[in-house]
C-alpha cells in the first residue's frame, strides 16, 4: 500500500497501525517497510507522542564517563582529580558535575602545608641515601693508591690551585691555597711523596677579619698535623659592607696556604711535569 504525503484514506487508522507496531518494539524503519509510508514527515506524524523504543535509542558515547565523573564528585574529587582520572577536559567535568553541592575539603590548609612537608622530607632522605650509596661506590672504585697515582694526582692539583709563574710576573715558588681540608691533607700527601722537608714548609690562614681566627689556626693545625706556633701572622681580608657573606659560622676556616722554602726548583719540575702530562694526554689512546 503506497500512500502520497498528506493524502490517506483512513490516516487514523493507519496511525493506530503504526503505534501499534511502536508499542510492539518496531524502529521507524520497520514501521516505515510495513505501512509503506516513505515519506518522513508523514512517518513521524503517525507515531507522534509515542516514544521509541529503548533498543532503537543510540547509547552517547560520555555518558559512562559522565555517570563516572559524577560518582568520583560525589566521593569528594576534585575537578583536577577526575580530569586525571577520566582523561576527559575540565570544561566537560565542570559541565556534568556543577549541580553536585562542592565537596568538603579532606584536608585543611595547615594538613595539606603538613603533608607536602612530609613527602618533601621522605624525598629529601631518599636523595640523601641515593648520594652517599653512590659516594660509597665510588670510593670502592678507587682501590689503593699507588705511589704513581699519588704523584700525578698531586701535579694535575697543584697546577688546578697552586701559584704559577706569568711572563709578566716571575715568581717561580712553590705556594698553595685552599679551603678544603681534604685537597689540604692530600696536597701535603703530596709533598711527602716528593720527599720536601717538614722544615721548608710554612703555614699561613687567610680569612675574613670577622672571623675566630684562633680558631682557625687549631682547626689548620691539627688538619696539617703541626703546631699553632708554626703559624705565620694571618691574612686578614676586609669586610666590604655591600657584600653579604655566606661564609659564615662555626663551619668557616678560611683558607690554609702553605708554602715551600727555597722551592724555585722544584717549581719549574712541576712545570715539567704538567707539561708532561698535557703532551702525553693529546696522545692518541692506545
Amino acid at each position: 500500500m503506497t500512500h502520497s504525503l498528506g493524502k490517506y484514506a483512513d490516516f487514523e487508522g493507519l496511525r493506530e497501525r503504526a503505534l501499534a507496531l511502536r508499542r510492539a518494539g518496531h524502529s521507524l524503519r520497520q514501521i516505515r517497510d510495513e505501512l509503506q509510508v516513505h515519506n518522513k514527515d508523514t512517518l513521524q506524524r503517525l507515531v507522534e507522542g509515542e516514544p521509541p523504543p529503548e533498543w532503537t535509542k543510540r547509547p552517547r558515547a560520555k555518558d559512562d564517563l559522565r555517570e563516572k565523573a559524577r560518582e568520583l564528585r560525589q566521593q569528594g574529587w576534585t575537578y583536577n582529580q577526575i580530569q586525571a582520572e577520566l582523561g576527559c577536559s575540565k570544561s566537560s567535568v565542570s559541565l556534568w558535575v556543577r549541580d553536585l553541592p562542592k565537596p568538603t575539603p579532606r584536608y585543611t590548609q595547615e594538613e595539606k602545608l603538613a603533608l607536602m612537608q612530609e613527602g618533601l622530607a621522605r624525598r629529601r632522605a631518599a636523595e640523601d641515601e641515593e648520594r652517599v650509596r653512590i659516594k660509597a661506590a665510588s670510593r670502592e672504585e678507587i682501590g689503593k693508591l699507588t705511589d704513581r697515582e699519588l704523584f700525578m694526582a698531586g701535579v694535575a692539583l697543584y697546577w688546578a690551585e697552586g701559584s704559577k709563574s706569568k711572563p709578566y710576573a716571575r715568581r717561580e715558588r712553590v705556594a698553595f691555597v685552599n679551603s678544603d681540608p681534604g685537597v689540604i691533607r692530600t696536597y701535603l700527601a703530596w709533598l711527602r711523596l716528593l720527599d720536601v722537608a717538614p722544615e721548608r714548609l710554612g703555614f699561613r690562614v687567610l680569612i675574613h677579619e670577622s672571623a675566630d681566627v684562633d680558631a682557625a689556626h687549631r682547626f689548620w693545625a691539627d688538619i696539617a698535623d703541626v703546631d699553632v706556633s708554626d703559624f705565620a701572622k694571618p691574612t686578614l681580608k676586609t669586610h666590604n659592607p655591600k657584600t653579604v657573606r655566606k661564609n659564615i659560622g662555626n663551619d668557616y676556616h678560611g683558607c690554609l696556604v702553605v708554602t715551600v722554602a727555597q722551592s724555585a726548583k722544584l717549581y719549574l719540575r712541576i712545570e715539567g711535569w704538567w707539561e708532561g702530562i698535557l703532551v702525553q694526554s693529546q696522545e692518541p689512546l692506545r
